[in-house]
């Protein structure tokens, strides 16, 4: 008789545990994410780094937009004598009347240098012209008063813009047209004279730099 109640105790717990072990969770399955395509991440810097223009590529002078010098290769001019866009009132005509400081590399194949500076809203007024020049820095002040340099002098209470063309020489030339203070219609002429040589020879303009500024009275 004792047997028999022992019995099915033990039935009754082994029928126990299998229930509790059939409730377990079971354990946790660490999913791991695919990796990325083998090259994907590379692939797209490398296309986003091509399409991005670089610093160089995005600075690089460019005359085709001048009405007087698309002809001829472009280099870069700079000028202190520039802020914002603007002249300083150092360089006009009711300031200290002082050429603008300039300055560029050394163009490749030239002797020398000419300058002119034109006001592309009064009829193409020439306020700078200068030849023989050697330099590649001038300072403020650098170009004869009256003589070679007259600076801006817009109407009261107006804007004008004021290109400075460096002129980028072979070999000396004869001379510079117009006069200083002096209204041209023809002032690409004048620059495309300077592609003949004192010498008679043709092709004398290496390139030409440019800086542009603004100047209010």
């Amino acid at each position: 008789m004792r047997t028999n109640k022992i019995l099915p105790a033990i039935l009754c717990g082994a029928i126990l545990l299998s229930m509790a072990g059939c409730g377990q969770t079971a354990p946790a399955t660490t999913i791991q994410s695919e990796a990325p395509a083998e090259g994907t991440t590379a692939e797209a810097t490398t296309e986003a780094e091509t399409e991005a223009p670089s610093e160089t590529e995005a600075t690089v002078p460019d005359n085709s937009d001048d009405i007087f010098v698309s002809a001829y290769p472009a280099f870069a001019v700079t000028s202190r004598s520039l802020h914002n866009g603007k002249w300083d009132k150092i360089t006009a005509h009711d300031g200290e009347n002082a050429s603008p400081e300039l300055s560029w590399e050394p163009v490749e194949g030239a002797t020398e240098y000419a300058i002119y500076m034109i006001d592309m809203d009064t009829g193409y007024n020439i306020h700078w012209k200068s030849k023989n020049i050697k330099d590649t820095t001038l300072p403020e002040g650098w170009a004869p008063v009256i003589t070679e340099y007259n600076g801006p002098y817009p109407p009261s209470g107006s804007t004008h813009n004021y290109n400075v063309y460096v002129i980028a020489l072979k070999a000396p030339v004869r001379g510079m047209q117009g006069g200083i203070h002096g209204i041209y219609a023809n002032v690409k002429d004048f620059i495309d004279a300077l592609d003949t040589d004192a010498e008679g020879n043709t092709g004398n303009i290496v390139a030409v730099g440019r800086v542009s500024g603004t100047y209010t009275r």
